[in-house]
C-alpha cells in the first residue's frame, strides 16, 4: 500500500508533545494501544505504530511544530546515505522516517555492550558528508546516535542548518578515546550518566574548559585514567 504510514495517523492525533525548559526531555500527554514510544528528546518523541512497523514517527512538541519542515528539507539535502534515516513524509504534527533497528549509545552505556571504534569512524565519516552538502553537522550525542550491526547510524539532523560548533561530537569523541576503556564492556548506572547529561548541558556556566569538567566527571565515577 502506498502511504503505509498513515494508517498511524487516527492514533498519533491522540498524542500531544510539550516542550520543558533547560533543555530537559518533552512531556508525553496522551495514550494509544497503537503506538509505542521508542524515544524521547527535548523538542519531540519519536514512535513507532504496531501497524506499520517499518516507520518511525517524529511527533514535535507544540511550539517546536516550525522545525519540522525544517527537518524535512535536510533529509531532502542529504539525500539517501548509510548513516542517516530516509524521511518519507511530514504534516503539521510530525515526520515520518525510516524506523531504526539498534539502541542508543546511551543504552549501550546502560547495559554495557562494547561500542566499536568503526561506531567513531562512521560518525566522522557522516559529518564529512552532510558538510559536502552545505549544512553543519552539530547535535550529536549519546541519544543521536545508534549502534547498528556494528555501525552507526545518527538519529536527529534537525540542527544541522544552524550555524556555529556546539563541540558535542567533539567532545564525546574525546571521552571515547580517553576515558572507553575505562567502563568497555561495564554498565554505568543511569542517575551517573544523567548527572553527567545535566552537567554538560550547563558546563559553560560551571565549568571553565572541557577538561576541567571531565576531572568532576572522573571524581563522580570515581575512574581513573
Amino acid at each position: 500500500m502506498e502511504n503505509k504510514w498513515e494508517i498511524a495517523i487516527d492514533s498519533l492525533s491522540k498524542i500531544t508533545v510539550l516542550s520543558n525548559p533547560n533543555n530537559e526531555p518533552v512531556t508525553i500527554c496522551g495514550d494509544s494501544d497503537d503506538l509505542k514510544c521508542i524515544g524521547v528528546g527535548t523538542d519531540a518523541a519519536v514512535f513507532q505504530s504496531f501497524f506499520a512497523p517499518e516507520y518511525a514517527f517524529k511527533v514535535y512538541a507544540k511550539d517546536k511544530v516550525h522545525k519540522i519542515k525544517v527537518e524535512e528539507n535536510i533529509y531532502h539535502m542529504i539525500g539517501d546515505s548509510p548513516f542517516f534515516s530516509r524521511c518519507f513524509a511530514s504534516n503539521d504534527h510530525f515526520l515520518v522516517l525510516s524506523y531504526e533497528e539498534g539502541k542508543t549509545l546511551f543504552d549501550c552505556l546502560l547495559l554495557g555492550i562494547h561500542v566499536p571504534q568503526q561506531v567513531i569512524d562512521d560518525v566522522e565519516a557522516a559529518r564529512e558528508i552532510v558538510r559536502t552538502k552545505g549544512l553543519n553537522p552539530r547535535d550529536i550525542h549519546l541519544k543521536n546516535i545508534l549502534l547498528q550491526n556494528g555501525r552507526a547510524k545518527i538519529l536527529d539532523i534537525s540542527e544541522y542548518n544552524q550555524s556555529g560548533n556546539d563541540f558535542r561530537w567533539e567532545h564525546l569523541k574525546k571521552a571515547y578515546d580517553d576515558y572507553y576503556h575505562l567502563i568497555d564492556g561495564n554498565s554505568v548506572p543511569f542517575w551517573v550518566l544523567e548527572t553527567i547529561r545535566k552537567w554538560y548541558n550547563h558546563r559553560n556556566k560551571y565549568f571553565a574548559s572541557y577538561e576541567e569538567f571531565m576531572k568532576i566527571v572522573l571524581k563522580l565515577t570515581s575512574f581513573k585514567k
